[in-house]
């Protein structure tokens, strides 16, 4: 089993290994993250900071995100603006940048990180269902890049990180509405990298597997023995952390990724391609429907 980089289960800070990071990565730098106030979004934001970064962070409970920003801002020392927004509606999006360019001057950073996620077979996954999550992960990434590029990114260039996954590289049983929205966000990657290129954008996607002390292993990991099985089987043999995304999300948006655009970074530990696809989950599933 390898080694893991320093990690906490929940959305608190790393204060103790302060010593590991470098202050002057993304020295004044300006990150915008939405689902920046829980999760693998909290720790990035944290992350970003401990790099010199500054902050927006955005989610839809302005008091999740409102006590993020406390705990992000004591443990760094760097500043965290709090701000309500649902990704779904653009003009909620146009008025959280115009607040976040009021606060900041700047926008350098879009970390697109919010998203929706259960499990459910495709014959019983309503069309309401369908759509929220494609709404949130798709439409939602598209949004809030195409407000940014129209009121920062098009006139001063800019780095996008879409946070996506891997369930679509071979089909994941019961996961059909996520991974057709994590596909076309990989694909809105590629294009927007070619288009955007010109203005000194780059647009990356960063697809992590099984990461603990997320909402989505507790949602979607199955049985604490079941899951521990899962996790054997990854090459690495064992599940990664939320450090770990960050670190890799800090190098896409840093000067070290200064010369890559359109790409899918997978970090999984190998996992998306020895992760156990079996037909007889669906057994389990077959009285299911979907509750959106």
């Amino acid at each position: 089993m390898t080694q893991q980089p320093p990690d906490v289960e929940e959305d608190d800070c790393l204060s103790e290994y302060h010593h590991l990071f470098c202050p002057d990565l993304l020295q004044d730098k300006v990150a915008f993250i939405t689902g920046g106030g829980s999760g693998i979004g909290f720790r990035i934001a944290e992350i970003f900071m401990r790099h010199g970064c500054h902050t927006v962070i955005a989610s839809r409970s302005l008091p999740r995100v409102s006590a993020a920003a406390d705990k992000l801002v004591a443990a760094t020392g760097k500043r965290c603006l709090p701000l309500s927004m649902d990704v779904r509606v653009p003009p909620a999006v146009m008025a959280a940048v115009d607040q976040a360019l009021k606060e900041f001057g700047k926008i350098d950073i879009l970390i697109n990180c919010a998203a929706g996620n259960f499990l459910c077979p495709a014959s019983a996954l309503s069309f309401n269902a369908f759509k929220t999550v494609v709404d949130i992960d798709t439409i939602g990434t598209f949004n809030v890049s195409r407000v940014l590029y129209e009121k920062f990114f098009r006139d001063h260039g800019g780095v996008i990180v879409n946070i996506t996954a891997t369930l679509h590289f071979r089909g994941q049983m019961l996961q059909l509405h996520a991974g057709a929205a994590k596909a076309a966000v990989d694909a809105m990657t590629r294009h927007l990298a070619v288009e955007w290129g010109p203005h000194n954008i780059r647009v990356n996607s960063l697809a992590p597997g099984a990461i603990s002390g997320t909402e989505g292993i507790r949602r979607l990991g199955g049985p604490p023995d079941s899951l521990k099985l899962k996790h054997l089987s990854n090459p690495l043999q064992r599940p990664g952390n939320k450090t770990e995304i960050a670190h890799s999300v800090l190098y896409l948006a840093s000067p070290l990724a200064s010369y890559v655009s359109g790409i899918v970074l997978v970090v999984d530990g190998g996992g998306w391609m020895t992760f156990s696809n079996d037909i007889k989950q669906l057994a389990a599933f077959e009285s299911f429907s979907a509750k959106l």
